[in-house]
């Protein structure tokens, strides 16, 4: 069986929980704290902390299973069936929606003329590659594009600075403190997102009582990184959009990177940001892609290349239902605050909770 190594999870937990949170972030959050949403990035990733940690105990516990396999071990095999099944059904249906924001988002920037089915074939053809070349070369993908991710948004934020009207941060939690609140749970669903694929990749990852330890401090380097990221992300949109139309432009880093000029000479170029940011989405639909294929085999033992392709078949006809930018967004949203967060959160609390139980009973 393949396995990856504590960089390469560390990496590729960083790019998987990114992925295009920094697209729709700023517009969530402002939506709901104003001036103050910015405050609810970080303890809203930080959620993603605890969670993450009680994973990896499990798997210190049952080392060489994923959190599928340990709940049959926990739970017993049916209600490890039903958690299956929801698992499966949630992460394919949040990764055809998420196909369906890459057409959206490329169709609706730079090229409007171009068949929407077009970038659905080319995101699925790409995942499908990557997929079935396994879970190390995607691993090795993600080394290679997450640092050009942080290097579009650090250049995107920076070229912006002229633009930025400090007024627009005052007055500080006018409203206060629970709309900041309120925003956090908004952010949570996105820790959540990733702690899904986290419970399939546990299998490809090692169980040396060092190596465990190197991967609770990557949990953590990670978490804080894409969550300091996607808060100077909300912090940049504010200051130069004010609140309002930060809430109203629901992907204000494209409508930046239109506005940016480079020594006034060089202008438009968004789609240069858009060309890294594409390996964000690839990476965020094929850890769901990876997902799907493992909840399958694990549930159905179905595993092979026609059940990939049949996975890719859904992944596109999800995304053809939803081809308009709204009525997208909304169902993101949706899936993320009535299917991942309650499901996530809960399936985790209670394997570690059982888990924890049964340690202390045999002590």
């Amino acid at each position: 069986m393949e396995r990856i190594s504590s960089h390469q999870f560390v990496v590729l937990s960083s790019a998987v929980l990114m992925g295009t949170t920094f697209l729709p972030i700023a517009s969530i959050v402002t939506e709901v704290a104003s001036r103050d949403g910015w405050m609810s990035v970080m303890p809203g990733f930080a959620v993603g902390i605890p969670y993450s940690l009680m994973v990896l105990s499990l798997l210190e516990q049952h080392p060489q299973k994923n959190l599928l396999q340990i709940s049959e071990i926990l739970l017993g095999k049916w209600i490890s069936k039903i958690t299956g099944v929801l698992y499966i059904f949630i992460t394919c249906y949040f990764g055809g929606l998420l196909l369906g924001q890459a057409g959206d988002i490329y169709q609706s920037s730079i090229m409007p003329l171009t068949p929407i089915g077009m970038f659905y074939l080319g995101g699925i053809l790409l995942v499908f590659y990557l997929v079935k070349s396994g879970i190390e070369v995607f691993s090795r993908f993600s080394e290679i594009l997450f640092p050009l991710i942080i290097i579009a948004l650090v250049l995107n934020m920076g070229l912006s600075i002229s633009r930025m009207e400090q007024g627009e941060l005052l007055p500080i939690l006018s409203e206060g403190i629970k709309p900041v609140i309120w925003g956090g749970l908004k952010v949570a669903p996105f820790a959540m997102e990733y702690i899904l694929f986290l419970a399939g990749i546990l299998v490809f990852l090692p169980t040396g009582k060092r190596e465990l330890a190197q991967l609770k401090r990557g949990v953590w380097r990670g978490v804080f990184l894409v969550g300091f990221l996607n808060m100077m992300v909300v912090l940049t949109q504010i200051l130069i959009f004010g609140p309002e139309e930060t809430v109203r432009i629901v992907y204000g880093l494209l409508v930046l990177g239109k506005m940016v000029e480079i020594s006034r000479t060089v202008a438009g170029v968004e789609s240069v940001f858009l060309g890294a940011w594409l390996g964000a989405l690839i990476i965020k639909v094929g850890a769901f892609f990876f997902t799907v294929t493992w909840g399958l085999e694990t549930v159905f033992n179905l595993k092979g290349l026609k059940w990939n392709l049949g996975v890719g078949v859904v992944f596109m006809g999800i995304a053809f239902k939803f081809t308009r930018g709204p009525d997208l967004v909304m169902e993101i949203g949706l899936v993320d605050n009535y299917l991942i967060l309650p499901f996530a959160s809960v399936w985790i609390l209670t394997l570690w909770g059982i888990s924890r139980w049964k340690g202390a009973g045999i002590s």
